[in-house]
């Protein structure tokens, strides 16, 4: 294999400055930082609006949960709406958190840590205890008239990392305020996780709910045509691109984002060929790419616990096993968690991460009927060889096999 010479580089970056066939104009408006105008939820705007609407009043409003799947428009219209309140109703405050972010939600101290600094006080990442950051978060939030909506997007992550007392803890401090509110916005892809929590937290938590249905094909295109116009060179899709896009987020349970990606990566991949236009062909290629990246980014993002469950479950798809339970994914998940010196988990802890694994597209596992023996989770995988080869390089990264590609145990 020869070795790229810097003159060979430079000509590579020197082509794609001089190009005049670039078929992009404005590639962000194709990401998620560009904040649209929001088409196709004016029912939710309005139901969000009206319930968030006491607000410009100075009285507290009630605590909301937006639930729908991904990509279905819950942060962007939350933030637009509460945005807009906070021009029109004095002494109102929005701060948002990403629960999904290392290092920001995922233990209660970093949580009280995060909203503590964006009301404008330094908190060290570690050292205090949790009760002194939740005082001086509280005098902070009681030191003026003020409403303060905390928006927890992907809020059940919080759940599955910490637990809900924080959020009882949150909620429970308007008794004690005498200047500030708190109200909380929850937005989550989970409809079922609250079923787990405790009945206190969950009455005080969701006072409203709002739902945001998925996205139709002729609602996915009106979206993708109206950033297209800006995102791309005019001429360079072919017809039926857009289309195509929308038809094959549509089936994907209505997600614009996914619609947004494939027609992003469509068009890195004809641009990087030095082709004039973007093809149905590449939406499909496209997808392919994406559903890859998305299932190996969900195994390297794992904690090692579900690694191990997710290494017990590849050992025996490898072992021939086409379909297996729970509990033979317990069984060797026993050895391979011991083998690693890792804390065991009980079976039913096990059982959750396996439905976590299931939820993120990694396996497939579908609950059936014993009939009087009760219910039980069937499972298997449903990935491309060369995405399990993928997989499995991430477990060996993290010991679950060694380098002759054999489970640790």
């Amino acid at each position: 294999m020869g070795i790229m010479r810097q003159a060979d580089l430079k000509n590579i970056f020197t082509h794609y400055r001089e190009s005049k066939h670039l078929l992009f104009n404005q590639k962000e408006f194709l990401t998620e930082k560009h904040q649209p105008s929001i088409i196709h939820r004016d029912h939710q705007i309005q139901q969000l609006a009206r319930t968030i609407a006491p607000a410009v009043n100075g009285e507290k409003i009630s605590n909301t949960f937006i639930f729908g799947t991904v990509g279905t428009g819950k942060t962007l219209v939350a933030r637009h709406v509460t945005s807009e309140l906070a021009k029109e109703a004095q002494g109102v405050r929005i701060l948002y958190v990403n629960c999904k972010m290392k290092r920001v939600s995922d233990t209660e101290y970093r949580l009280l840590a995060e909203l503590t600094r964006e009301l404008g006080e330094a908190v060290p990442p570690t050292g205090l205890p949790t009760d002194q950051v939740y005082a001086q978060f509280f005098r902070l939030l009681d030191s003026k008239p003020q409403h303060v909506i905390l928006i927890l997007d992907e809020i059940d992550n919080i759940i599955k990392r910490i637990g809900d007392d924080v959020l009882y803890s949150l909620l429970r401090a308007n008794q004690d305020l005498r200047q500030g509110k708190l109200s909380l916005i929850g937005i989550s892809n989970d409809v079922t996780f609250m079923d787990t929590m405790d009945p206190r937290v969950k009455s005080s938590l969701s006072e409203e709910e709002l739902i945001f249905p998925p996205y139709n094909a002729a609602q996915l295109q009106d979206i993708l045509l109206s950033r297209t116009k800006e995102a791309f060179q005019e001429g360079v899709l072919e017809s039926g691109v857009v289309a195509k896009a929308a038809a094959l987020a549509a089936q994907e349970h209505g997600d614009a984002r996914k619609a947004l990606d494939l027609l992003r990566v469509a068009g890195e991949m004809a641009e990087r060929q030095g082709r004039t236009k973007v093809t149905i062909a590449d939406i499909d290629t496209a997808e392919q790419k994406l559903d890859t990246d998305l299932v190996v980014e969900a195994v390297r993002t794992q904690p090692k616990q579900s690694l191990a469950v997710l290494a017990a479950i590849v050992r025996l798809a490898e072992s021939g096993q086409q379909h297996f339970q729970t509990g033979d994914v317990f069984t060797v998940y026993e050895k391979l968690a011991a083998g690693r010196g890792l804390k065991l988990l009980t079976q039913r802890r096990v059982s959750d991460l396996i439905n976590e694994l299931d939820m993120q597209g990694v396996i497939n596992a579908k609950v059936i009927s014993k009939g009087r023996y009760g219910r039980t989770r069937e499972i298997k995988v449903v990935l491309d060889p060369p995405l399990v080869e993928k997989i499995k390089r991430i477990l060996a990264d993290n010991y679950f096999l060694d380098s002759l590609g054999r489970f640790a145990e």
